[in-house]
């Protein structure tokens, strides 16, 4: 149930932020559109799954379910995202990509234990510093997200998670901010 009165029970993210529109919604979303479809040594696939996964390290029911329905439409199983939340090692995605998901899921959860050997394990699975840089990103932002969502009491609703998900990929971030109305 939302915590704020100006908030309706089937609100999203995107009704919020058009509900206050303060300035800050169109620069998050712009940010969203760079970051998750941008130029990045991890594919859309990926970045939408890193966004499922620390979504659902948080227990964080609404951008979990959300995520894991965009990372669906990019080919993305949702028992996927579920294995990945119940252990990194044992899931179905490349071995490469552990070491960044785990990197992620400590970040998540204790970030100020992070050390060198975390950033190592990440390079020795071949990835570069832009690769960590990004990766860090998009555990930052939905953290932030994921704090956002929850702070204001929003309502997952898993029976819209899957239109969420098309919304995503057929719209973007960008054009969420077009579509309605957020400046």
């Amino acid at each position: 149930m939302p915590f704020l009165s100006s908030i309706k029970d089937d609100d999203k993210v995107p009704h919020v932020l058009a509900n206050f529109n303060t300035g800050t919604g169109r620069p998050l979303l712009e940010f969203h559109e760079v970051l998750l479809r941008g130029d990045s040594p991890f594919t859309v696939q990926e970045r939408e799954l890193m966004a499922a996964y620390v979504s659902g390290v948080n227990a964080c029911q609404y951008c979990c379910g959300a995520h894991t329905a965009a990372a669906g439409e990019f080919g993305v199983p949702e028992k996927v995202v579920t294995a990945l939340i119940e252990n990194v090692q044992t899931a179905p995605v490349s071995e490469k990509l552990k070491p960044v998901l785990a990197y992620i899921r400590k970040l998540t959860l204790t970030p100020a234990k992070m050390t060198q050997k975390d950033v190592d394990a990440v390079y020795a699975a071949g990835w570069d510093e832009r690769a960590l840089y990004d990766a860090v990103q998009v555990c930052c932002l939905y953290n932030f997200m994921n704090r956002f969502v929850e702070g204001l009491g929003l309502t997952p609703r898993p029976d819209q998670f899957a239109m969420e998900g098309r919304l995503i990929k057929e719209g973007g971030y960008a054009g969420m901010a077009k579509t309605f109305g957020i400046r």
